[in-house]
């Protein structure tokens, strides 16, 4: 199936979404978000997906946040059109969290708005030397959306956090790498070989146990050192049973590279 404002394609076990407006630097207007609910659907029920990649078309923008333009447009009805808009949004963002697949934000350019948000609730993040961070929620006197207050209370800080959004603070992919909010940074040109090259290596992956990682590192701050605790001796047993881990024990036990399969 077609999208009108992003692309997909699903390669050698990489499922690749790029954001695709690029003369709105690839802002999210309702029907993108619908597409992108669309996409995570699929995602998480193919099971030839290992990893998957999310980025913006073109060297300027990943992101530059939600359609204002849409907004001004009919201020009668941006309630009614914001509320559908973070519905679809948020539900594609919750998709991608909990799913076991890893994601990567491939940082292409300008990460605003909810395009902060996408970059924060993905599990890896690499960024061109040129990417640039910022809020900008209430430089048009809103507050934020798209899952980034509780992603980026937890990679940032409360403070860093608070800071982005009272000051519109723009960061630079530097300050982004030192903040915590990015993994890598690498030259505009060497972006998109970095990011298939840890595609690929995710996609070799035990998929099963990754999902298991982020599902443990999602709860953590929510609970006790003992609830936990049981949490993850729940989730390694129910793993021993799995078709990746025979296969990993198998391998090291015979000193050889294991094949994992995803299951």
């Amino acid at each position: 199936m077609a999208f009108d404002t992003l692309d997909f394609d699903i390669r050698d076990g990489v499922a690749w979404i790029t954001l695709n407006r690029p003369g709105a630097f690839n802002a999210l207007n309702l029907q993108g978000i619908k597409e992108l609910f669309d996409v995570t659907t699929r995602i998480g029920s193919d099971r030839s997906v290992r990893a998957a990649v999310l980025g913006g078309s073109g060297d300027k923008a990943f992101c530059a946040g939600g359609d204002v333009a849409a907004f001004a447009a009919d201020p009668g009805g941006v309630e009614s059109l914001v509320k559908e808009m973070t519905f679809y949004l948020h539900a594609a963002v919750s998709r991608l969290a909990w799913m076991d697949v890893p994601l990567i934000a491939a940082v292409n350019g300008v990460a605003a708005g909810a395009g902060l948000s996408l970059v924060a609730c993905c599990d890896l993040a690499v960024a061109a030397d040129h990417a640039r961070f910022s809020s900008a929620y209430t430089r048009i006197g809103l507050s934020p959306d798209g899952s980034s207050t509780y992603f980026l209370t937890r990679l940032l800080g409360t403070r860093r956090a608070m800071e982005l959004y009272l000051t519109n603070r723009v960061l630079s992919a530097a300050e982004a790498l030192d903040w915590g909010l990015v993994n890598r940074v690498v030259p505009g040109a060497a972006l998109a070989g970095e990011v298939a090259q840890l595609a690929a290596q995710l996609a070799e992956g035990p998929t099963r146990a990754y999902g298991g990682v982020k599902k443990l590192l999602m709860m953590a701050p929510n609970d006790s050192l003992e609830s936990q605790m049981e949490r993850e001796a729940r989730q390694v047993a129910e793993l021993c049973t799995s078709a990746d881990s025979i296969e990993g024990v198998r391998a090291f036990v015979e000193k050889r590279r294991p094949r994992f399969t995803g299951r």
